[in-house]
């Protein structure tokens, strides 16, 4: 079955940076889209961007864009999150996730929150101040 495992997290310092990763198995990982979600305490889930199976394109929210980059390593079946330039708002769970609505039709660029149905069990990420 799918299985997403994500690691890395940590505590850091404003300013600081973590590299997140994801190790994939169960589904053909090198041709699914993959992303990252976030959910902070008392917070709705933000989609933080994600990266294209076909050519490797990336997408970020605004609110992570020039901090954040998403890479994969498709012989390792693993994706990961670089984050740069922490600021405390960046303190959730991180979560990585595999497109699903294609299954169904979805082809949209870029995909939105609700285009990934399969996630890990998150990892967290707290940046103090």
């Amino acid at each position: 079955q799918v299985q997403l495992v994500e690691s890395g997290g940590g505590l850091v310092q404003a300013g600081g940076s973590l590299r997140l990763s994801c190790a994939a198995s169960g589904f053909t990982f090198s041709r699914s889209d993959m992303g990252w979600i976030r959910q902070a305490p008392g917070k709705e889930r933000e989609f933080v961007g994600a990266i294209r199976w076909t050519d490797g394109r990336t997408y970020y929210a605004d609110s992570v864009k020039a901090r954040f980059a998403i890479s994969r390593d498709n012989a390792e079946n693993t994706v990961y999150l670089q984050m740069n330039s922490l600021k405390p708002e960046d303190t959730a769970v991180y979560y990585c996730a595999r497109r699903t609505d294609v299954l169904y039709g979805g082809n949209r660029w870029p995909p939105e929150l609700e285009s990934f149905g399969s996630w890990g069990q998150g990892t967290q990420v707290t940046v103090s101040s």
